[in-house]
């Protein structure tokens, strides 16, 4: 079992990707969750010391048997009950990939290759939020490692040394950052929490107000916590607003992200990021709007040298000596961890393989509100995005003619404004989600005929 031949590896392989194909291919067909008590699960796994091993269909059995059903079904389509990605199998092949080579990433000369496949992913997700090019970071746990390395790089920002720091965070904030507050020292009990409005925003007045009675009362505040989507409503902060008193009274801004910052990917929903790229560091969580599998977290700073200045230190058995820059990299710089599995590569694999368009496509754009159950739109695809409005409305008749003429998916049309719009209606108590984005899908099979 432990060194098997590439023959052996083949044969273990196929059998383990057929269970997951099946599993996947089924999961429809399960409930989503199945109640067994935790002695019924003990016992059918067989709760004493194994001194003689089984083999690989013996331990894929006790898998598919005990493990499948009895495990939440988090990749069925109708898990809502958690912030949980389904993960993909790409992923899921790129987790086996990662774990075969097997590399930590710790310094540059470790692992080379995947060290540079990390610090570019990085690169592109600070892209993706608008920071600036001097900003960077590295992947973790999930988003409560980030918080809590996050908030270790504020308070080294000035060098806080005092007892009496503060924290303020609104009253949605996730218990992650009590709980960096705690094991970094500052205590639970000096996290400030900011009342909420009618949406379960951060009130920014309420803020002023708390950092002010602080002040007055001989407390240092220093970090303030900003949610871009909180873990009950999925509510954003007024981000630019939260920027400005920072500004103002000399704070970190730490935007936890975790569950909603990737949605910064749709163009519907950018504008409630507005000034999430003023942060001064931010916390995300790629296994949750990316659909990765757990666990990949990962802190963006703005100032990476603040960051270097809280976890860097210097040991004999640690110094690099090598004949270029880059190769006295060392991650465990930027954050708490020293070994570091190679998580950056299913998000590579990931934003590579499929790309961004197709996680925050904008292809397609609504030409009225929708009230009832009739919406109106029309296919915008990339190489007519600087066309004239009547270039649009000829590739829309023509798709449209294209579309019914296909026959898996059919809609009307209709002229609003002047301009051509496809035009669909929803009156059929067997249709499903499924059925619209397969409506989507056929959409742009057709149009990439024309």
């Amino acid at each position: 079992m432990l060194d098997p031949s590439a023959d052996e590896i083949r044969d273990w392989g196929n059998s383990v990707i057929q269970l997951m194909a099946d599993y996947l291919g089924n999961l429809r067909d399960r409930k989503v969750y199945r109640h067994m008590s935790s002695r019924e699960i003990r016992d059918r796994l067989d709760p004493t010391v194994p001194t003689k091993g089984i083999d690989l269909n013996g331990l894929l059995k006790v898998f598919r048997e005990t493990v499948i059903p009895f495990s939440r079904q988090n990749a069925h389509p109708r898990m809502f009950g958690y912030v949980q990605s389904p993960g993909t199998p790409l992923a899921a092949f790129a987790d086996l990939l990662a774990s075969t080579l097997n590399a930590n990433l710790t310094v540059w000369r470790s692992a080379p290759a995947p060290v540079e496949l990390e610090r570019l992913t990085i690169d592109w997700i600070r892209q993706i939020l608008g920071f600036n090019a001097e900003a960077g970071g590295l992947f973790v746990s999930g988003g409560s490692m980030a918080n809590l390395a996050a908030i270790a790089a504020a308070r080294q920002a000035k060098d806080y040394s005092s007892d009496r720091l503060r924290i303020y965070a609104s009253s949605e904030t996730h218990f992650s950052v009590a709980k960096a507050a705690a094991l970094l020292g500052i205590g639970r009990e000096n996290v400030r929490h900011v009342a909420v409005d009618e949406h379960l925003r951060m009130r920014a007045d309420d803020l002023v107000a708390k950092i002010t009675g602080d002040l007055e009362e001989g407390y240092v505040p220093f970090c303030v916590v900003a949610n871009a989507g909180t873990v009950n409503t999925g509510a954003v902060d007024p981000l630019a607003e939260i920027r400005d008193v920072a500004d103002r009274f000399q704070l970190w801004m730490h935007v936890d992200g975790s569950y909603g910052a990737f949605a910064v990917l749709a163009k519907s929903a950018r504008g409630l990021f507005a000034g999430i790229e003023r942060a001064d560091s931010i916390a995300l969580d790629p296994h949750k709007w990316l659909y990765l599998p757990v666990d990949v977290g990962c802190v963006i700073y703005r100032a990476p040298q603040i960051a270097r200045a809280a976890f860097a230190h210097e040991a004999e058995y640690t110094r690099i000596i090598g004949e270029e820059a880059d190769e006295a990299f060392a991650f465990w710089d930027y954050g708490p961890e020293l070994s570091r599995r190679f998580r950056a590569l299913k998000i590579w694999m990931l934003l590579k393989g499929v790309g961004l368009h197709s996680l925050g496509e904008d292809d397609f754009e609504m030409v009225a509100p929708v009230e009832l159950s009739i919406f109106c739109f029309r296919h915008v695809p990339v190489q007519l995005r600087n066309e004239s409005a009547e270039a649009i409305d000829a590739f829309n008749e023509r798709l449209l003619i294209a579309l019914q003429r296909d026959g898996s998916s059919y809609l009307s049309n209709a002229a609003l404004g002047g301009r051509f719009a496809l035009r669909g209606c929803v009156l059929n108590y067997r249709t499903t989600l499924r059925d619209m984005e397969i409506l989507l899908d056929d959409l742009r099979r057709v149009a990439r005929s024309l």
